[in-house]
C-alpha cells in the first residue's frame, strides 16, 4: 500500500514522514506530483502556516486539485488532513481575507476567541479530545485522548455531524472532522506521541 504526503512547500513533512514510518508496512511517499495523488491507496495533506499561504502553494503545483478531486472524492481514496491540511477541506478560510476552501466538510475556518481572556493565542500545546462518536480513525483512543496542538483558527463546521470530536480551549473548537472517506484533525497526530501513532495506524487500517 502505497501513502502519499503532499509536499507543497507547508509544514514538516520530515515529522510526518516518519511517524507514517514508524507504523510500518507501507510505502510512504512524499511528493509534489500529481500523478502520485491519483496512484496513492491513502492519501495526507499536512500544513502550517496561513491558510491562504497554504491554498495558494497547492495550487501552484500543476494539476494538484484535481488529482485530489479524482482520487478523493470520485476515488473513494482514504483522505487524512492534517491542521492546515484539515482546514482547506473547508467551503472557505477567514483568514487574511476570505479564501475558497475544497468545499468537502461545509464552514468557515474562523479565528478562535476564548471566553477566557488569559488563553493565549495561537492555542499551543497538549489538549484532551472530547470525543463524540464511534470513528475508527479514533478506535482505541479512550474517550478524551490527549493530542498536540498549534493553531489560531479551527473549521467551524455547519453539519453537525461531521464533527467528530472537539477540545475546549476557553470554548469549544474542532478539532476532528469527517465523513465518508475524509477526515481531518486540527492537532498533529505526528507530533502527538503514542496515541497520535494510533491514530496514524488506524487511518492506515482504514477501509471506508
Amino acid at each position: 500500500m502505497t501513502v502519499a504526503i503532499i509536499d507543497y512547500g507547508s509544514g514538516n513533512l520530515r515529522s510526518a514522514a516518519k511517524a507514517f514510518e514508524h507504523v510500518g508496512g507501507h510505502d510512504v511517499l512524499v511528493t509534489a506530483r500529481a500523478d502520485d495523488v491519483r496512484r496513492a491507496d491513502r492519501i495526507v495533506l499536512p500544513g502550517v502556516g496561513a491558510f491562504g499561504d497554504c491554498r495558494r502553494g497547492l495550487l501552484a503545483l500543476d494539476g494538484m486539485l484535481d488529482a485530489l478531486e479524482e482520487a478523493v472524492i470520485r476515488g473513494g481514496r482514504p483522505f487524512l488532513g492534517i491542521c492546515v491540511g484539515m482546514q482547506l477541506m473547508a467551503t472557505r478560510g477567514l483568514e487574511h481575507g476570505a479564501h475558497d476552501g475544497f468545499g468537502w466538510i461545509k464552514g468557515d475556518v474562523v479565528a478562535i476567541t476564548p471566553d477566557d481572556p488569559a488563553l493565549k493565542i495561537p492555542h499551543m500545546g497538549w489538549n484532551n479530545l472530547s470525543v463524540r462518536g464511534a470513528h475508527p480513525l479514533l478506535a482505541g483512543l479512550g474517550p478524551d485522548p490527549h493530542m498536540y496542538f498549534v493553531h489560531s483558527y479551527h473549521l467551524a463546521a455547519t453539519q453537525d455531524g461531521e464533527v467528530l470530536a472537539t477540545a475546549d480551549y476557553g470554548g469549544s473548537i474542532t478539532a476532528v472532522v469527517g465523513r465518508d472517506n475524509i477526515v481531518g484533525t486540527q492537532f498533529h497526530p505526528e507530533k502527538s506521541q503514542t496515541l497520535g501513532l494510533r491514530l496514524i495506524e488506524n487511518f492506515l487500517n482504514w477501509n471506508p
